[in-house]
């Protein structure tokens, strides 16, 4: 692998990557939340990145790919774990839509270094739609089932 036209598959590759992390992360920056459009770009560049180089390796050997997803997912763990808030007091927790978000991030961002472009492209628009239209169906849900006094209450922060 060299040349212009290796430099242009992953050129193709990490701006799919940027595309579809902010995309994700303007929906986050809508809703202004921790994670927004830079936070989620880099994330799904990078794994586009860590994905690319290890193809660039190995040639695309599955089982260094895999054990490069698996870091990533563990990675992204811990990132997404920094913007989820526990409160005490009135026994909510919020930033847990935010932490998926990054997780899906790195997730669609694998997909663009994998040259996996359908995957990556209906992933971004289940994600869109979840982010879109999981908030409202949450609440109305909640509106009609919710019993008051109940102990746990569904988390209502994250739209």
């Amino acid at each position: 692998m060299h040349g212009l036209d290796d430099a242009a598959w992953i050129a193709y590759r990490l701006a799919a990557a940027l595309l579809v992390g902010a995309i994700v992360g303007i929906n986050r920056d809508l809703h202004r939340k921790a994670a927004g459009l830079r936070t989620l770009a880099l994330v799904s560049v990078g794994s586009a990145v860590l994905v690319i180089v290890t193809i660039i390796m190995t040639g695309g050997n599955g089982d260094s790919l895999s054990r490069v997803i698996q870091g990533i997912v563990a990675g992204v763990g811990f990132l997404g774990a920094g913007v989820i808030m526990h409160h005490e007091a009135g026994r909510r927790v919020e930033g847990l839509t935010t932490a998926a978000s990054v997780w899906v991030a790195a997730g669609l961002g694998a997909a663009c270094g994998a040259g996996l472009m359908v995957v990556a492209a209906l992933a971004l628009l289940t994600t869109l739609a979840i982010l879109t239209f999981g908030g409202p169906i949450e609440r109305a849900l909640e509106r009609r089932f919710w019993k008051p006094g109940a102990e746990a209450r569904p988390e209502d922060e994250e739209h």
